[in-house]
């Protein structure tokens, strides 16, 4: 029998790659989502249990029935300005969620958890790139629920036996290679799809939030990751938790950043598709920088990316879109 994961919020964007992935390496992936955000047609790789994060009898008796060797947490809350205005909404969701989950495994005796979690934990960073060590300090309520519930699972794991890792994830780009799946949320806030989005006209500009950063072009950088890598490295650190290894946090990114100039200006070279981009005001909190130390992912989970460059996450990301248009 293969060891089957329970994955939480699997349905969807890194959720689902990750199934793909778990899949493809002898895992059994059983998708736990109310399907709110997520979506159906991305759970391709094994069952499927609809459910509410926070309904602690249904998380309990999906956990007793397919007796997993671990689960990996993505459900929950993930947009920064939502979380602005709406921050009990991301607390009960991505917290209180979190608390649910972690009595049900205790419930069902499962005892190897890989959450997922953020590089908002950081803040802004005193220094670039940025190690596992530097200070923690969110600057949202979406940031401040990642680093909350970081030390929710330290504690529950100082208390009973419980062995984690929590992967601290920069920028999430690209789509499945394969062309299988890909991003899609609704509304969309982040950068590459919006900008995909301005090639194919579905946006009449594409906006960028400031131009005056102490950066070569004036633009943020930030640490893009292919999501098949990220994918990748989700299935290392479900072995990682599964051999009982020290429980710690781990950053995921490729250690080199990309503008958001350098973005747009490679979303144009691919499509062939020219757009405005007007200069905007910047948005309260965005630093100029954030770069991973992506070493000790590489040293403990065996994660160095496969679809590194700026093109190859473009190009597969706007095959995906052109895909779903059809």
């Amino acid at each position: 029998m293969t060891p089957t994961i329970v994955v939480t919020g699997g349905a969807g964007y890194i959720g689902s790659h990750t199934c793909k992935a778990l899949a493809r390496e002898g895992f059994t992936p059983v998708v736990y989502d109310s399907l709110a955000r997520g979506h159906e047609w991305a759970v391709r790789w094994g069952p499927l249990e609809k459910g509410d994060v926070n309904d602690l009898a249904r998380l309990s008796d999906v956990l007793k029935r397919h007796r997993p060797a671990a689960v990996v947490h993505f459900a929950g809350l993930i947009s920064v300005g939502e979380s602005v205005a709406q921050p009990l909404v991301y607390y009960r969701e991505n917290v209180a969620g979190t608390l649910t989950l972690l009595e049900a495994m205790q419930e069902a005796g499962v005892n190897r958890l890989v959450f997922s979690s953020s590089a908002a934990v950081y803040g802004v960073p005193e220094r670039v790139p940025i190690s596992e060590e530097a200070p923690l300090a969110p600057i949202n309520p979406y940031g401040t629920s990642k680093f909350m519930v970081e030390r929710v699972i330290a504690d529950a794991a100082a208390a009973r036996e419980l062995h984690w890792a929590a992967l601290r994830y920069f920028n999430a780009a690209g789509a499945d290679p394969d062309g299988e799946i890909g991003e899609a949320h609704d509304p969309e806030t982040h950068l590459l799809p919006r900008a995909l989005m301005a090639a194919a006209g579905e946006l009449a500009q594409f906006e960028i939030f400031g131009d005056d950063y102490d950066t070569p072009d004036g633009t943020c950088i930030r640490d893009y990751i292919h999501v098949a890598d990220l994918a990748a490295a989700h299935v290392g650190a479900v072995r990682h938790a599964i051999a009982g290894r020290p429980s710690q946090a781990i950053n995921v990114g490729t250690g080199s950043g990309y503008s958001v100039r350098e973005v747009v200006d490679a979303v144009k070279r691919i499509t062939g598709r020219d757009f405005p981009c007007p200069i905007g005001r910047r948005r309260a909190g965005d630093p100029a920088r954030l770069v991973a130390d992506a070493s000790r992912a590489a040293a403990l989970l065996g994660s160095r990316p496969r679809f590194s460059s700026l093109d190859q996450m473009v190009t597969h990301a706007w095959a995906w879109h052109q895909k779903q248009r059809r």
